[in-house]
């Protein structure tokens, strides 16, 4: 049977969300607005109706912040946790970012938007990076 919602949160744990499933899309995004939010070489959102996402707690945690004359990147005033994007462009839809998804495993991104803007550095054909799994958290 599918999965009907996805639910996240934030670091900390204070805010918590839910979104309806299936979402309108997934795709890392390489802006340099979300690249600067992130401190990222790119973000993957996931795109939602705004009817289907509701806000579990951590309402009074919430933070937003007006990146541009059409768009609010909302975070958690309590750990700082990047979460959710709107705009103007995009009326009645709220992005919200895959990693913090519990189970961010069950969507795979489409695309990439604002390929252009990508920075050189993230090259995605490369398999010569070692892959390491450092010990414990940092």
């Amino acid at each position: 049977m599918a999965q009907e919602a996805a639910e996240g949160g934030c670091l900390c744990g204070s805010v918590r969300f839910r979104i309806g499933l299936p979402a309108k899309w997934c795709a890392h995004c390489h802006c340099s607005m979300c690249r600067r939010a992130h401190g990222a070489a790119f973000v993957t959102w996931v795109g939602s109706e705004i009817a289907c996402f509701q806000l579990l707690s951590g309402e009074k945690e919430l933070r937003r912040y007006q990146s541009s004359a059409l768009a609010t990147r909302s975070f958690c005033g309590r750990c700082g946790t990047m979460l959710f994007f709107e705009s103007g462009r995009w009326p009645g839809e709220i992005h919200v970012t895959l990693a913090h998804l519990d189970t961010p495993e069950s969507l795979v991104p489409q695309a990439h938007a604002y390929w252009s803007s990508r920075v050189p550095w993230a090259d995605f054909s490369s398999h010569e990076l070692p892959k390491v799994e450092p010990t414990g958290h940092a």
